[in-house]
């Protein structure tokens, strides 16, 4: 599998990490849309939002359980932030690997789902 996120988690490709434990992993996007965006992804290769099951899902749960703290670390939980996730080519998923954008720091767009 020639993953990109697959290839960071593994240390192949440099990245700015933020935050690692057993499950997950959390880097600085290298194209920001906000001044905070930070991407955390699980170390285990899951496509999509569409791939998550019942064996999986504790993956997910603890990147939820991650986020709030990542926010803090950043100084964004007060002010607010949004995670989001794209699936799938319509939605704009460029790789194609699950992953979290936490993105704060300023006063985000009403028109930005």
């Amino acid at each position: 599998m020639d993953c990109l996120f697959c290839s960071i988690v593994a240390g192949k490709i440099p990245s700015s990490r933020v935050y690692e434990d057993d499950v997950c992993y959390a880097f600085r996007d290298i194209h920001p849309q906000a001044p905070v965006h930070i991407l955390v992804i699980p170390k285990e290769h899951i496509c999509c939002a569409n791939a998550v099951t019942s064996e999986n899902s504790a993956t997910v749960a603890k990147i939820f359980e991650v986020i709030p703290v990542i926010a803090a670390e950043q100084g964004i939980d007060k002010s607010g932030y949004r995670v989001l996730t794209n699936c799938g080519d319509d939605a704009c998923q460029t790789v194609k690997h699950l992953h979290f954008h936490i993105l704060g720091g300023r006063k985000l767009s009403e028109e930005m789902a």
